[in-house]
């Protein structure tokens, strides 16, 4: 694998990018402080074991899977989906504001110049270019920066038809559905480690064959 002769390679945001995946996690929490603990501990669970879905999917998900089974048992609270996701939502980008950059972005653009860099999340697109212009990083990404409520799998397929995204073609990402969303659109794939919170990640990496490093400084030097 020769990382120069990548046409694009795309990017997820939290634990590639930002380490913001724990800030996600707390920001759900808080969002969800007025429900019941077991109730947000089960949702917390089905977070993290599906990094990349949008927050859409899962407080949606939560409304309509998770809080009917407690619903003979807990006095539930009566919060409606767009509540909850303008709540989270507040919470999301002032804490994103101060996250934490990877190592090496800078040297990894100009190791990589000849590329085009995408950023593909399931975070909210909106917030993801406010924050992205915000650090001063945005500039990176000359192919865009695109999120939800889009599935990754519906922005790729729609850059590819619209050539933004060319073969070869790079996605670094740091969860299961990054690796599904590259595999289902034949993008070569790298799995970066530290801020995952796929915790079986070094299992299922080995069993498909997934190259995966710590973070970016750490890929670039893999590769230089």
């Amino acid at each position: 694998m020769n990382i120069k002769s990548y046409k694009t390679i795309i990017f997820d945001c939290d634990g590639v990018i930002l380490n913001s995946n724990k800030i996600k996690t707390d920001a759900f929490r808080k969002t969800l402080e007025n429900f019941d603990v077991n109730l947000v501990n089960e949702f917390i669970l089905f977070h993290k074991e599906n990094g990349g879905i949008s927050r859409y999917e899962k407080i949606n998900y939560f409304l309509n899977n998770l809080v009917p089974k407690y619903c003979n048992s807990l006095n539930i609270i009566n919060e409606t989906y767009d509540t909850l996701l303008k709540k989270y939502s507040f919470i999301c980008k002032k804490s994103l504001k101060e996250a934490e950059i990877t190592r090496g972005l800078k040297l990894f653009r100009n190791f990589t110049a000849a590329s085009k860099w995408l950023l593909i999340s399931g975070g909210d697109q909106s917030e993801l270019r406010e924050v992205f212009k915000l650090k001063k990083i945005n500039r990176y990404f000359d192919g865009g920066i695109f999120g939800s409520p889009d599935t990754k799998s519906e922005i790729i397929q729609r850059e590819k038809i619209n050539e933004n995204i060319k073969n070869p073609a790079l996605f670094i990402g740091d969860s299961k559905l990054d690796h599904i969303a590259a595999k289902s659109n034949c993008l070569d794939f790298i799995f970066l480690t530290e801020w995952t919170e796929f915790v079986n990640y070094e299992t299922y990496c080995k069993e498909n064959n997934i190259i995966f490093r710590k973070d970016i400084k750490d890929l670039m030097n893999f590769f230089d």
